[in-house]
């Protein structure tokens, strides 16, 4: 295979798509690697790295087999892009239609690193995860950073400080990697999430689950639909659980649509003053009722922040485990003799393929261009 790796233009994206270390692997079995000059540089990885690993330096990437990105591409980067290049990055193929629409016009073949199936096999090439794992870690370093206050219970022989408290809204991947950070760090921490079956993930931390007294477990091991009143009581249940904690850290998303709205301006209010929200939902809208995504804010005394694209903040080591996703992917694609092989019957292929040749293929692609034209 021939794989080329572009810089990346979007902003504030300072990952690349592949490191030196999985450049030599790659190499190492009779792969060509082309990396554009400076592809590294955001990520403290100098253009002698990528040389020394056996990649070649040079501006034509874009004419390689395989495309390897972070962020999607530009409208220039799609110009460049070849109908017999096959494109694999974060694509978000639910909530940006008009890059779908682009890569379709352009007449591309494209793999969504987020879109790749959540089954055993394809644990390797979870990037949502890897990329969730740095954003749970640095989103409380950045509270410990910015609440004025200590994290551990600190005994002195001027008294007794007692420990921060930390909820974390949301036990996904960033949300349990911030419950274990934050009680590295020596907070009382506190998880919560709708659903109740993920208690014990929390608790295995060290945590205590949040219960709100409202459980949406259904039937098969799904969660059902809350009622209205239901759903009233359980936001403010939650809004009076908010007062009572220093550090409110927000996970929870849903792909395609706005991120749900779980801490309200009243709970806010409520906070001790020179308290911390960090809202890790703000680039789909925000968590919390007050969040500004990409600003820091301070709104009745509480410090609120909505970081955008938070693993970019850590670009070394998000970029190393990325670069190792996109490695379990490029061998999935390996046919004989280590050719480019692109098996559209295997379901990992199949899941993350969201156009082919043109054509858009993914289902929830597929509908949300539906839904953008509709509007227009």
């Amino acid at each position: 295979m021939k794989v080329g790796v572009p810089t990346e233009t979007a902003e504030r994206e300072r990952r690349v798509a592949l490191v030196p270390e999985v450049v030599k692997r790659l190499t190492g079995k009779g792969h060509e690697v082309l990396v554009q000059p400076g592809a590294g540089a955001g990520a403290r990885l100098p253009d002698a790295l990528f040389e020394e690993a056996g990649a070649r330096l040079t501006d034509d990437v874009w004419g390689a087999e395989v495309v390897a990105k972070v962020a999607a591409p530009n409208a220039d980067e799609l110009g460049r892009l070849g109908t017999d290049t096959l494109l694999i990055g974060f694509l978000n193929p639910l909530g940006a239609p008009q890059t779908t629409q682009a890569l379709a016009a352009a007449g591309a073949t494209a793999l969504a690193m987020e879109a790749i199936p959540r089954i055993s096999r394809a644990q390797a090439m979870d990037a949502l995860s890897s990329q969730a794992n740095v954003a749970g870690y640095k989103s409380v370093l950045l509270a410990a950073d910015h609440m004025g206050r200590l994290f551990p219970m600190m005994m002195t022989a001027a008294g007794t400080i007692p420990p921060a408290k930390v909820l974390v809204l949301g036990a996904g991947v960033a949300g349990l990697q911030a419950l274990a950070t934050a009680r590295r760090l020596g907070a009382k921490t506190t998880g919560y999430d709708v659903r109740p079956e993920v208690a014990e993930q929390v608790q295995s931390l060290g945590a205590t689950f949040l219960d709100l007294g409202i459980s949406a477990a259904g039937e098969g091991g799904y969660a059902r639909e809350l009622t209205d009143e239901e759903r009233a009581q359980q936001q403010q249940a939650l809004t009076d659980a908010i007062k009572g904690f220093d550090v409110v850290i927000t996970t929870a998303a849903v792909p395609g649509r706005r991120a749900p709205r779980l801490v309200l301006a009243e709970a806010v209010e409520g906070m001790r003053p020179g308290s911390m929200i960090v809202d890790l939902a703000a680039e789909t809208g925000g968590n919390c009722e007050l969040t500004e995504p990409g600003e820091t804010i301070v709104a009745h005394d509480v410090t609120i922040m909505g970081p955008l694209n938070l693993p970019s903040e850590m670009p070394e080591h998000a970029s190393m485990l990325y670069a190792r996703n996109v490695q379990a992917l490029l061998e999935l694609l390996e046919g004989e003799e280590g050719a480019l092989n692109v098996d559209f019957d295997d379901e990992v292929i199949a899941g993350a393929c969201v156009v082919r040749n043109g054509e858009i293929v993914h289902p929830g692609a597929k509908q949300a261009v539906e839904a953008a034209t509709a509007q227009t």
